[in-house]
């Protein structure tokens, strides 16, 4: 058998970028999947009643449009989207909602008083969007390229993840706002890590909004497979790689699996001191997960939360900070932080004709085996009454649960890793090519490398890019562009 150039163990967003840069680049690879479907975290299926078809992790994409590599790669032109003019939105008591629109000007003339405030903070992080996103793409320690956007970052997050968080606000509703996109990264708050993975998400919902793929999240594999197969390379599923040594020959092998996959799969392949460092990589608390089939919308009792993509649910800035610090002190909040989408509302393809699918999730602590369906179904009710009415079916995965579906998830943690400002510093481990092992032709490719957890692709696409510097002395990146196109920086 002759030997190949690189395996990619998993299908994930970030292992499907990275095959696709290898194989434009004339390798010859071969993608290896556990699970029997491809996508990783952006599988769409049936989960509830035939004709509904939900986004089983990821579902609303602020990514698609700013990540380096689907640019790149020309994601936007190659598939449909539906990017909502309220990209994200905060209900509060009241029947009130605090809205992010895509038009930044809007969204301060609704937030009244704190609208100037909201302007200030973002106006500049938005004309640096494209830096930004470079920044937020790669290792953090490569920041240095981007001075301007970097520091105008880090003075953000400075604000926001410390005990100074309020003093720019004079109402409740822009730090709600804010607090809902912070909570994202299921961190305590205020802390370093919660404020830069929300400020980055909030920019890019005013820099491209936050769009929806037509037909589901499975719709960005499909895109990446047919793309990879187009020039050469193959994807078997159904094969769980448990030992590198059983693997066909090759000169590389990326897993876009957790640090610690890659770990105990390659095994005394990597240093022990090197397995030492892994060893400290934390994962962090979990998501508990609830798709609903309904008869009709969601009967928000502020009717501008429909034309919203996404919904944080929680109430106020100190509700939500309380909610996620149980989770951080392992305790199962009494009123939940809840994220959900209703993609229906602009995709009728996922649901019957005048039927809708809602996917929501709520942050536990790792490991819990408790059903969130309740907790989140009583904190939708606080500010959709007659919500229960509209419930047709649902499904539901605990943390525990998640973890058995993608043992990525290690304790239910989506984000292969905890969100920590270190962890998004040193992840897996403190270098610049943070993607490259000490073994020969080894590689991690997935969310528990730079830049972390979010359907991007950098993590695979760093990762090949630097094993083909590496390994085959190719110093420029191959061109993503779609056959037969030219790529326009």
């Amino acid at each position: 058998m002759s030997t190949l150039d690189a395996i990619v163990v998993g299908s994930g967003p970030n292992g499907l970028a990275a095959a696709v840069t290898l194989a434009r680049a004339g390798l010859s690879v071969t993608v290896l999947e556990r699970a029997e479907t491809i996508g990783g975290g952006a599988r769409t299926a049936e989960l509830t009643l035939p004709g509904f078809r939900h986004d089983i992790c990821s579902a609303v994409h602020p990514m698609a449009f700013a990540s380096p590599f689907f640019s790149e790669f020309r994601l936007r032109e190659r598939m449909e989207f539906v990017t909502p003019e309220i990209s994200y939105a905060h209900p509060l008591d009241g029947g009130r909602a605090a809205l992010a629109h895509r038009d930044i000007a809007l969204t301060a003339e609704g937030l009244g008083r704190d609208g100037r405030a909201w302007q200030q903070m973002f106006g500049p992080l938005v004309a640096d969007g494209r830096a930004l996103a470079e920044v937020t793409g790669s290792a953090l320690l490569r920041a240095v390229g981007h001075p301007v956007a970097t520091l105008r970052l880090g003075l953000r997050a400075l604000e926001q993840g410390g005990p100074l968080w309020n003093l720019r606000w004079s109402g409740d509703a822009a730090p709600a706002l804010l607090s809902g996109v912070m909570a994202h990264a299921v961190q305590p708050m205020p802390t370093l890590g919660s404020a830069a993975a929300g400020l980055a998400l909030a920019t890019h919902a005013h820099a491209a909004g936050w769009p929806i793929p037509i037909g589901g999240s499975q719709s960005i594999i499909d895109t990446l497979a047919a793309d990879l197969r187009a020039h050469g390379g193959t994807i078997e599923t159904g094969i769980d790689v448990t030992d590198i040594r059983a693997l066909p020959a090759s000169r590389l092998v990326l897993f876009d699996t957790s640090a610690a996959g890659m770990a105990r799969i390659a095994g005394d392949r990597l240093p022990d001191a090197y397995r030492a460092r892994l060893r400290r990589f934390r994962f962090g608390n979990a998501a508990a997960k609830v798709d609903f089939a309904l008869s009709a919308p969601v009967p928000w009792t502020n009717p501008d939360l429909v034309r919203s993509g996404t919904l944080h649910i929680g109430g106020t800035r100190p509700e939500v900070a309380r909610g996620e610090r149980d989770v951080a002190t392992g305790r199962i909040p009494r009123s939940p932080y809840v994220l959900a989408s209703q993609p229906t509302t602009f995709d009728p393809s996922r649901a019957p004709a005048g039927r809708h699918v809602l996917w929501t999730y709520t942050h536990v602590p790792a490991g819990s085996t408790v059903d969130p369906t309740e907790a989140i179904t009583r904190q939708i009710e606080r500010f959709a009454p007659g919500f229960r009415d509209v419930i047709l079916a649902s499904a539901s995965s605990s943390a525990e649960g998640l973890e058995v579906y993608n043992p990525n998830y290690v304790g239910g943690d989506i984000a292969s890793g905890a969100g920590s400002f270190a962890q998004l510093l040193a992840r897996p481990v403190l270098s610049p090519t943070p993607w490259r092992t000490p073994a020969k032709g080894v590689y991690l490719a997935s969310a528990s490398a730079s830049p972390g957890p979010g359907v991007h692709g950098m993590a695979g696409w760093n990762a090949a890019v630097t094993a083909l510097r590496d390994e085959f002395g190719v110093a420029a990146p191959p061109s993503l562009a779609p056959d037969g196109a030219q790529h326009v920086a």
